[in-house]
Order: structure tokens, then C-alpha cells, then sequence
């Protein structure tokens, strides 16, 4: 993905100049859900990025709550006619979603008042606007992808070419040599559905996958809220209100004074991919027992001596490590943006 930025006084990112660039154009698959209210204001208010829509999908809240959140993002974010398409309200083998309320809130907001949202959802659903899009833009529209990766997963189904056509997918998934975070095997994300993201991951798309590993590694600290509070950024009070809650669970739950970063991170791998790094290999997900949504990669490190179910595939790019302070200055510096 090419990156429009220029590097002002004391290294922080001049935007400015970036409006005479071509935009690079985004789709962002979500289920706000408080860190990704974060990123999704955080590409709002970056002029190198065109957002073609938004499409929603349950596991924070439930689809329809995630796209009543969508829809009052755009709003909240002075974009109101941005698209926001409904994804499924289930996974793909059917069953109730899991939906993570008691992280963000009974409304994903960490239970602040919701005004009555004035936008409506696009009559499309959400696979259907991401094969429109990407078959309008072949090579061009790049997707990131925050919750379980079901609506990418019918859009590969129902587009063949769906997966050549897209530029580039960054996906916040996995727990890659480390813990998850629903059980001791797997990560909110790819558990929510273990089917979609076997799909997804073995589609031959140009893949980029962030963590939990990764993500975990990037904490706002009660410090850092408190100074996005007191700044002039522009969502600083939104975002430190719906914050409570979240911090609060991180406390209970990790004894973290603070927050983890897991979308706003994915977010900063989207447009700053140099502040990572990424290793390839083929990635398969555990879709059945006690280790369903277990994420695996193939290393290649071993010349196997015949074929495995890792066999085949296109390798995907893992990311391998961060720069944390690069990512929290980046992260910093939009949010404090008036």
C-alpha cells in the first residue's frame, strides 16, 4: 500500500501535503466496539485515505448494534453519507454469535447515551458491497478488517475473483506464540468464527495478520487517556468516555491501568506498515475441539515429507514484531489532532 506522508518539524507526520496525492481507498469491516470506534475515527481523520464504506459484523455487539455504532461514527465523524453496509448476523456454520458486552458495554459504547442515529444502512448487504466495490476499484481498495472475517469470507464465496481483485487485507486476528484472549488457544476474532477465517486466510489475497502478540505489546495507560483528555483532539472526549468502561474491564481482567490498542494498532499496520515486521508462511485455522480458532503458520522451516493440510496455499504476512513508541507517537499524534 503506498503511504502519503511527509515528515514535518521534530518528525511528526504533516498531512497537509497529502490531499495532492491519490487517496489510497479503504473499506473497514467492523464491530464497534470501543478500540475500533478508535481506529475508525483515527482513518476518518486521515486525508490519505478515501473510505469507501463501512460494513459490519457481530462480536463485540451484535450486527445490528455494530451497525447503529457505524452509522453514529460517521456522523460523529462529520461524515454522514459514508456507506454502511449489514453483514451476517451469524457465523457461517450458524449459532448464536458470541458477543463481547461484558468488554464494551451492553451497546458497545461502554454504556454512554447513544443519540438516535439520522443515517440509514445501505440497502446492500455487507459481502455484496465488498465484491461491488472491489470489482469497481480491481487492485485498489484495500480492506481492514476488525471482527470475525464472515462477511470477507461470503464475498470470497460469492466472488470468485474477489480475492485477486482486493489490494491488500489487514486483519487484527490470531494469537500467534502467545495466549488468546478467550481461552488459553485463540483470539476473540478468528474464534468468533473459526470457518471464515480458514477461508480467508487460505484465499490467496494479499493478507497482512496483527495478533493479539503484537497488539497487547501497545498499551494507552491511564497517563496517556488522561492527556488525550485534556488535549483539543478533535474526538478526545468521545473516545475517553467510552474508554471508561474498557479500562475498567482491563483492570479486572489483566490488571492493566490502561487499555490495550488491538484495533487502533491494526489500524497504524494499514498505513504504516514500516513501524512492523512481517513474516510469511501459510496459516491454517483449527476449526473443530478444544482448540477451535487456534491460529498455525507454517514457518517453513521444515522441508516436509509429504503433504499436510498447510500444503498448497498462498503464504500470508504475520506480523513479527513492533515498534511500540513509534505506534503509540502515531496513535497520539491523530487522536490530539484538533
Amino acid at each position: 500500500m503506498s503511504i502519503v506522508q511527509s515528515e514535518g518539524i521534530n518528525g511528526v507526520v504533516d498531512f497537509n501535503n497529502s490531499f495532492a496525492q491519490k487517496r489510497d481507498k479503504i473499506i473497514i469491516d467492523t464491530d464497534p466496539g470501543i478500540d475500533d470506534s478508535m481506529a475508525i475515527l483515527m482513518a476518518f481523520q486521515s486525508p490519505q485515505l478515501e473510505i469507501l464504506g463501512l460494513t459490519t459484523i457481530f462480536g463485540n455487539v451484535a450486527t445490528e448494534d455494530a451497525t447503529r455504532n457505524a452509522l453514529l461514527l460517521c456522523e460523529v465523524a462529520g461524515c454522514p453519507d459514508v456507506p454502511v453496509a449489514e453483514g451476517s448476523h451469524e457465523p457461517l456454520k450458524g449459532g448464536k454469535p458470541r458477543v463481547a458486552d461484558f468488554v464494551h458495554g451492553s451497546n458497545g459504547l461502554g454504556n454512554i447515551v447513544i443519540p438516535p442515529v439520522k443515517s440509514k444502512k445501505s440497502e446492500k448487504s455487507a459481502s455484496e458491497f465488498l465484491v461491488e466495490k472491489v470489482s469497481e476499484y480491481p487492485g485498489e481498495v484495500s480492506i481492514l478488517a476488525l471482527g470475525p472475517l464472515t462477511n470477507l469470507a461470503l464475498a470470497i464465496k460469492r466472488d470468485s475473483s474477489f480475492a485477486s481483485k482486493v489490494k491488500r487485507i489487514v486483519i487484527l486476528g490470531g494469537a500467534f506464540f502467545a495466549l488468546g484472549n478467550v481461552n488459553p488457544s485463540a483470539e476473540a476474532n478468528i474464534y468468533g468464527d473459526p470457518e471464515a477465517a480458514d477461508i480467508v486466510f487460505t484465499s490467496g489475497a494479499n493478507i497482512d495478520v496483527v495478533g493479539i502478540n503484537i497488539t497487547t505489546q501497545v498499551q494507552m495507560t491511564d497517563m496517556h487517556l488522561d492527556q488525550l483528555r485534556k488535549s483539543k483532539g478533535r474526538h478526545a472526549k468521545f473516545l475517553c468516555d467510552i474508554c471508561n468502561f474498557y479500562r475498567d474491564w482491563h483492570v479486572k481482567s489483566d490488571g492493566v491501568y490502561g487499555i490495550f490498542l488491538h484495533d487502533p494498532v491494526s489500524f497504524v499496520a494499514l498505513v504504516r506498515p514500516d513501524l512492523f515486521t512481517f513474516k510469511k508462511g501459510v496459516v491454517r485455522v483449527e476449526t473443530q475441539g478444544i482448540c477451535t480458532g487456534h491460529t498455525l503458520m507454517d514457518q517453513g522451516l521444515k522441508k516436509w515429507n509429504s503433504s499436510n493440510p498447510w500444503s498448497g496455499f498462498s503464504p500470508i504476512s504475520v506480523a513479527w514484531t513492533v515498534d511500540v513508541e513509534g505506534v503509540l507517537h502515531y496513535v497520539n499524534e491523530i487522536l490530539m489532532k484538533p
